[in-house]
């Protein structure tokens, strides 16, 4: 059994800025938050995921770690269809990943609302011989739900998005709304247990 591995955040502009002591990790999870929450994972659910990863891999002998993106998860970001710099980050944090001594552990990107965005942005900045690396993609309430994540196979991406989350139906909806529904996008954390299991049967 590996030794657990240990959460980090980034502090710079690349991304990753330290990846902790144990090159042993077996599970590592890119996370971008969503719009307003605070780094590195937010509240909704980045802390509930990575608690619902932490209990179903420590049982299959499996370590995690579980990483935020660094990005300003600013509104104007948003509505610019996910922060470009965020996206280059991510991309670069999981191109640096495979090119370091974490290459042999199993990726996974995962993104809420602007989060998601990033998710599908940084997809297309990765070549296929790394994006096709990635064992598996989550998004919850994604903007972009309608559209492919690039270069992952579908058996591989799970994007959960709730009937009445106005984020979910795109900028058309979301001034009428928004105001209306908001909250069915914050309570995603409600879904982190199967997600969990999605991502579980992937690594």
């Amino acid at each position: 059994m590996s030794s657990p591995g240990r959460l980090y955040t980034s502090e710079n502009k690349r991304g990753l800025s330290e990846v902790g002591s144990n090159a042993c990790t077996d599970i590592i999870v890119i996370f971008a938050r969503g719009t307003g929450e605070a780094a590195p994972i937010g509240d909704i659910v980045g802390p509930q995921l990575q608690a619902s990863l932490e209990k179903s891999l420590t049982s299959l002998g499996k370590s995690l770690t579980f990483a935020g993106v660094d990005y300003p998860a600013d509104l104007v970001g948003y509505l610019e269809g996910g922060s470009m710099t965020g996206s280059e980050t991510m991309a670069q944090d999981a191109s640096l990943l495979f090119t370091s001594s974490f290459r042999l552990a199993s990726i996974v990107s995962v993104g809420y609302s602007q989060g998601a965005q990033l998710v599908h942005n940084s997809a297309k900045l990765l070549p296929p011989e790394i994006s096709g690396r990635i064992k598996a993609v989550v998004t919850f309430g994604d903007p972009d739900k309608d559209q492919k994540i690039e270069n992952i196979p579908v058996q591989n991406d799970d994007i959960i998005c709730h009937p009445l989350d106005a984020i979910c139906f795109g900028s058309e909806l979301l001034d009428i709304l928004i105001i209306i529904f908001l909250e069915n996008h914050l309570d995603y954390n409600l879904d982190c247990d199967a997600a969990a299991k999605f991502i579980t049967d992937r690594v």
